[in-house]
């Protein structure tokens, strides 16, 4: 009776270790030593599952699935340790989303709780990792129950039952941590560069694009715990809603993108229809995710449905526009194709579809990863396409401006040149009968003619300079000039105007001024008439004020500082801040009273950054204006030669005039006869010019440039080329024209002229270039 006994103890003792698993010597796995039951009583404590007559079934799987539930389930199985010592593992169990994760350990000491899941704060689970993970340490020689209470909130339950020894576990985990690390870089990457892409060529393809992987990014962060984990660590409403919210932002922008990428708006206006009420119903899934716990479990199977209607709606679209016979990149359906295999996996699995193992866990991962390279590769044939196109566009654009360019220079050319040529015209004969004519009377009429001359030409000016500005064109240029003679006929200048309005002028001057400097003497004098000009043009009543202090500075360097101050009308803070605007007096509502095109200020100021110099301004309205301006000029030492032609000569200068227009050829016949040092001959043309060298010699010949028969180029092309003598190729030549572009003066220069000078021409200038020009001839004489 004894044996009978001991036989019994022995066998029962026997099948309860063939029911525990022991990692170290079992050849099956720890889930064909487990079973588990469903309970609609969520809030069942351990004790009453213990004492419950629950039925257990055996797990049909290494990583069981439930399915889409809001039941609890708990799972059973025995550990055995037959070592004489302890024994530390750790359990992977459950998906990392799961939100109630405890396990519990029965030992004949009692009963231990570890806790996981998603809704406690991270930092309380047992085991602080993304995954459901348990730790256990199991005494040596002992044999230990184990309960798995999950439960979730309508997602799908997975009851995976993998133990690993300390070792194989952080082996294990370091590999995951590579394969993420390797996922969630490509996705990043390839959605930070498209959404680059998209601020670069404003194209929605690579913004819905960006957002998708984006999208996807997340949707996966929270799958795999890391939402939970670095994001929500204390769970909550929004951490337990994250997988779906971004799940339909994935499957919207997903939808999005093909849209765009597609063109399926213009190319089959029936399937947008159908786009179009899938966004509808992607909106109400929304809506339902934060409605209520009952809407949010419906969500869960509905929301992975209409993930798998969405990709074989995609398909379907492909399909429809290949029977169109539009051609769609390849790259673009083998993408597609690899995601449509990936989540038809994973979401299969979700409903319980397809057996739990690797490759389906992963299905979404690696469809992903694939589908990001071969959209990638789909969307680079997108970017080539687009910079061929706009390559294309802008060689036609470039073309039309340059064209534009060019019907714009030239415009400009022949308006200088058909304004300038009557003006010029004008102004000789009034500064000759100023020379000549004693009447006051007539000479208050010629000075009147002379002002208004000048008014005209300072805005032909001012449009040919804007222009010059506007193309980056406008330069300076370098010569002797004595500032002090300048200051002072600018100054008188405008002091008949100022007085003829009744107003009161001053010009105080610094007695340290140099008497000559170095720099661009047009430019110079054209900052201080456009300044004068507005401060006496904007003054009703008062007076206006210029004065002037000089510097002197290291580097041979005087910083000539001007103050223009005014009585007149002043400005309030916003018409100074937009003072130095293009057409600014066009914004005024002045503009008829006081004229003007609002240039003025424009020009002087980027002339006055053009000399490195400074201009600000100061003014109250009602109260009057000051304007400062300070430029740095450098100063010449040596006294400039006497002109030679204030010099008795023994042999007069011979000048050959080439001028078609008849009122020019009078101007000029008037400037060079009053000089009797200078002999001259006047040409119609370029072909009787030339005819006229061959028989005569001149020392210097002014030229104009257009003109009939033969232009001012071709003559001095055919007087450089040598043809008709090395005396005659090496003559002085000064271009004289009304066309006062930067490209015609730099044209003259090109083709060998010597200077240039345009009209209006001034005396003065004219004979300071003809005697700069004629120096070497003198010198030999």
């Amino acid at each position: 009776m004894k044996f009978i006994l001991l036989f019994c103890l022995l066998s029962i003792g026997l099948y309860a270790q063939e029911n525990a698993y022991n990692l170290e010597e079992s050849s099956n796995k720890l889930y064909n030593f487990a079973e588990f039951t469903a309970t609609d009583k969520p809030e069942l404590s351990i004790e009453e599952v213990l004492n419950s007559d629950l039925e257990f079934t055996p797990l049909a799987s290494d990583n069981h699935s439930i399915g889409f539930t809001s039941q609890s389930f708990w799972t059973r199985f025995k550990l055995f340790n037959p070592d004489s010592e302890s024994k530390t593992y750790y359990l992977q169990t459950a998906r990392p989303i799961t939100d109630i994760a405890d396990l519990y350990q029965i030992s004949k000491n009692g009963i231990e709780k570890f806790s996981s899941g998603d809704q406690i704060p991270f930092n309380e689970r047992q085991v602080e990792h993304r995954e459901t993970i348990f730790k256990i340490t199991l005494p040596a020689n002992t044999t230990q129950q184990f309960y798995l209470h999950l439960a979730s909130d309508g997602e799908t339950i997975n009851i995976p039952l993998d133990i690993y020894s300390e070792f194989d576990f952080w082996v294990m985990n370091y590999k995951q941590q590579l394969f993420l690390g390797l996922f969630y870089g490509l996705l990043f990457l390839a959605g930070v560069i498209y959404l680059f892409f998209y601020t670069s060529l404003k194209e929605k393809t690579f913004l819905y694009y960006g957002l998708y992987v984006f999208s996807i990014a997340l949707m996966q962060g929270a799958l795999d715990g890391l939402i939970f984990q670095y994001v929500f660590p204390k769970g909550g409403f929004i951490n337990s809603r994250a997988v779906m919210i971004a799940a339909l932002a994935s499957n919207f922008f997903l939808l999005k993108y093909c849209e765009y990428f597609l063109k399926v708006k213009q190319r089959t206006p029936k399937i947008y229809s159908v786009f179009k009420g899938i966004y509808i119903f992607i909106a109400a899934l929304f809506v339902m995710v934060f409605l209520s716990e009952k809407t949010l479990e419906l969500t869960y199977p509905i929301a992975n449905l209409n993930g798998l209607i969405s990709l074989v709606f995609i398909l379907a679209t492909l399909f429809i526009i290949r029977y169109k016979k539009i051609k769609i990149d390849p790259y673009f359906s083998i993408g597609i194709f690899f995601l449509v295999i990936g989540l038809l996996g994973f979401v299969m699995n979700n409903l319980s579809l397809l057996p739990n193992n690797f490759y389906t866990l992963n299905s979404a991962k690696f469809g992903s990863g694939f589908e990001v390279i071969f959209l990638s590769l789909s969307m680079t044939n997108l970017i080539k396409r687009l910079r061929m196109e706009k390559e294309k566009s802008q060689v036609l654009a470039l073309k039309k401006s340059e064209e534009i360019s060019k019907l714009k220079t030239y415009f400009m050319s022949n308006m200088s040149h058909e304004l300038r040529t009557p003006i010029n015209a004008i102004m000789g004969i009034a500064e000759n009968q100023l020379e000549t004519n004693k009447s006051n009377t007539s000479r208050k009429n010629f000075e009147i003619i002379k002002n208004a001359s000048l008014s005209l030409l300072s805005s032909v000016n001012d449009i040919l300079d804007f222009e010059k500005i506007e193309k980056k064109e406008l330069k300076l240029r370098s010569e002797e000039f004595n500032p002090s003679v300048v200051l002072n006929q600018i100054s008188s200048n405008w002091k008949l105007e100022a007085e003829k309005k009744g107003l009161t002028y001053a010009f105080e001057m610094d007695y340290n001024i140099p008497t000559r400097v170095k720099g661009d003497k047009e430019r110079f004098v054209q900052i201080i008439n456009n300044i004068l000009n507005n401060a006496i043009k904007f003054t009703i009543k008062g007076g206006v004020h210029l004065k002037l202090s000089c510097t002197q500075q290291p580097n041979d360097l005087s910083r000539f500082s001007f103050v223009v101050s005014d009585t007149g009308v002043g400005m309030s803070d916003d018409m100074k801040e937009n003072m130095f605007d293009s057409f600014n007096q066009m914004k005024h509502d002045n503009k008829r009273q006081f004229g003007g095109i609002g240039l003025g200020m424009t020009i002087a100021k980027y002339l006055v950054e053009l000399f490195n110099g400074t201009i600000s301004i100061e003014s109250s309205e009602g109260k009057g204006t000051k304007v400062f301006v300070e430029l740095p000029l450098e100063v010449i030492s040596k006294p400039k030669e006497e002109s030679f032609l204030n010099v008795s000569q023994k042999d007069p200068l011979k000048v050959l005039v080439v001028e078609d227009n008849v009122m020019n050829q009078m101007i000029m016949r008037k400037l060079l006869g009053s000089s009797e040092h200078i002999n001259f001959a006047v040409a119609q043309n370029g072909q009787e010019a030339l005819e006229i060298l061959k028989k005569d010699v001149y020392d210097v010949v002014l030229m104009d440039l257009q003109m009939p028969v033969m232009d001012g180029y071709e003559a001095t092309k055919i007087i450089r080329s040598g043809t008709l003598g090395q005396v005659i190729g090496e003559i002085p030549i000064i271009a004289v024209t009304a066309d006062a572009m930067q490209e015609t003066r730099q044209r003259v220069l090109d083709i060998g002229m010597n200077d240039y000078m345009t009209k209006p021409v001034n005396k003065d200038l004219l004979m300071e270039k003809i005697n700069y020009c004629c120096k070497p001839k003198l010198q030999i004489a």
